[in-house]
């Protein structure tokens, strides 16, 4: 049977005659979790016997916090699916994403998805998580993903993500030839009123904003890197078809599919600080084959 996440921690002399909830707030464990643990089967403990927040610390007190079993709601079902995890320990992985790939289950595409195939990966591997994905990309963009495989360490990089500690560079394709060496592009986004999917510029959108570089010019395509200052849905692509330059392949932003059949679009690099470890990660994932395909064409012609 799979263990239930736990952490550990040791009070210094500056926590002695401090309330255990306290202690816990500064370790940056959520109300919510402390919610959690007394309500769904969890439990805290100090030197090996149960106690409540209240309690009062002593120097070299060893804490210990077991954390409820997570299990997926009814409607995610485990899949057998092959997952390119370039990184796992036992709070995180950092999977390489195929374009095509849903990250959630969808009313369209209900089956094949990322959160599918984590969950069926942890039933095989007797692992007590569901799915928890910091850093999601659309079902046509390739490249890294960043996954909790708990609760509390999906709120820790959250927070870590607000505070711009998680950062994320991406290839792409844009159409034409991208006149600026680089530039910002700074411009709301909010849903169109029509779809459930397209995304617009618009006064009441949310903020959103794209740095860009160009890295290479071709005949009729720009190669460009990009780094995003938010992580609105879809950003990327509204933005650079915002300034005239929309992504080879993306239809649904003035697109064209004659050199690639999806938006050419790959989440390159990963930089986060870990949340238990707290040492630097940093992950790099090499541009598709499609993509590829259409970089060589293009040098040469």
């Amino acid at each position: 049977m799979a263990k239930n996440f736990t952490l550990e921690f040791t009070a210094g002399m500056s926590d002695e005659g401090k309330m255990l909830r306290e202690f816990l707030k500064q370790m940056e464990i959520s109300k919510s979790a402390l919610t959690d643990i007394k309500f769904k089967g969890g439990f805290i403990s100090v030197n090996g016997q149960e106690v409540n927040v209240r309690y009062i610390l002593k120097a070299d007190d060893s804490v210990r916090i077991e954390f409820p079993r997570e299990i997926p709601s009814e409607g995610m079902k485990g899949e057998k699916i092959p997952l390119s995890i370039l990184y796992e320990d036992e709070y995180l992985l950092v999977v390489n994403k195929a374009a095509g790939m849903n990250t959630i289950p969808s009313r369209e595409h209900p089956y094949g998805s990322l959160a599918s195939g984590l969950i069926g990966y942890y039933e095989d591997n007797g692992i007590s998580a569901t799915t928890h994905i910091v850093t999601r990309l659309d079902r046509d963009t390739s490249g890294l993903v960043l996954i909790a495989k708990h609760s509390h360490v999906h709120h820790l990089l959250s927070k870590q993500q607000r505070a711009g500690g998680v950062n994320r560079s991406y290839e792409a394709f844009a159409e034409g030839i991208v006149e600026q060496d680089e530039g910002t592009i700074e411009a709301p986004i909010a849903r169109k009123p029509d779809s459930i999917i397209e995304r617009e510029v618009h006064p009441s959108g949310q903020y959103a904003c794209t740095l860009y570089k160009v890295g290479e010019r071709y005949g009729d395509f720009t190669h460009t890197h990009l780094r995003l200052k938010t992580g609105r849905t879809h950003q990327i692509r509204v933005h650079m078809s915002l300034i005239g330059h929309p992504l080879l392949g993306d239809t649904l932003y003035g697109g064209d599919k004659s050199k690639i059949s999806r938006q050419a679009l790959h989440c390159r690099e990963l930089i986060f600080t870990h949340p238990i470890f707290h040492k630097k990660m940093h992950f790099t994932s090499s541009l598709p084959l499609d993509m590829q395909e259409v970089l060589d064409k293009g040098k040469s012609v």
